[in-house]
């Protein structure tokens, strides 16, 4: 491993020590974590993501008056496939057999656009947090393929877990560190912690 990366590893940033970080190796390399000796539990992920546009491109995607057809149902079917495939797009994920996965998608005309929101479920030995994160990220990236020849200055944002459950580490809300270290009213100040 080289010295920067032993460090990083090692030391944190600014001296403060990092959690082990489960898919690095011995040696600092990229590998697959064996789940096999873990318990089968219980686990959900929440995750979300928004589709900001022009409001004449929200109103088309109310209207179903999109060119390509209905923007909603196509993006939540999108998501869905995504989250089964996870292990396709991201290396070191395991192929999972999911019980569920859904997509709510909402339109907000405070973005302007969509806000998506995605659940994942299963009885595993190991958690489905990105499995939620790519169906809200392929959802909303389906929504820009449907819209772009309307509008091509969308911009998908704020692509973040939201809860998770299960697992050797429990369950985890955003927000709920700060909201359990903030003075009574500053909860949801902050972005909450990974």
């Amino acid at each position: 491993m080289n010295s920067r990366r032993r460090q990083a590893v090692e030391g944190g940033t600014a001296g403060a020590p990092l959690r082990e970080l489960s898919h690095l190796d011995e040696h600092g390399r990229a590998a697959m974590v064996d789940v096999g000796a873990k318990d089968e539990t219980e686990r959900m992920a929440r995750a979300e993501a928004a589709v900001v546009m022009t409001a004449e491109t929200l109103a088309i995607i109310v209207d179903e008056g999109a060119p390509k057809g209905d923007v909603v149902a196509a993006a939540r079917l999108a998501g869905i496939m995504a989250a089964k495939r996870t292990h396709e797009l991201i290396p070191l994920c395991h192929q999972l057999n999911l019980t569920n996965v859904a997509v709510k998608i909402e339109a907000d005309e405070r973005l302007p656009g969509l806000r998506i929101t995605t659940e994942a479920r299963l009885r595993g030995r190991t958690g489905v947090e990105m499995e939620a994160l790519v169906a809200a990220s392929v959802a909303a990236l389906t929504v820009y393929d449907m819209c772009k020849a309307v509008d091509r200055g969308m911009e998908v944002a704020g692509v973040r877990l939201l809860e998770k459950s299960g697992g050797r580490s429990g369950h985890w809300r955003r927000g709920a560190a700060a909201e359990a270290s903030e003075p009574a009213g500053a909860a949801g100040t902050s972005g909450g912690g990974q």
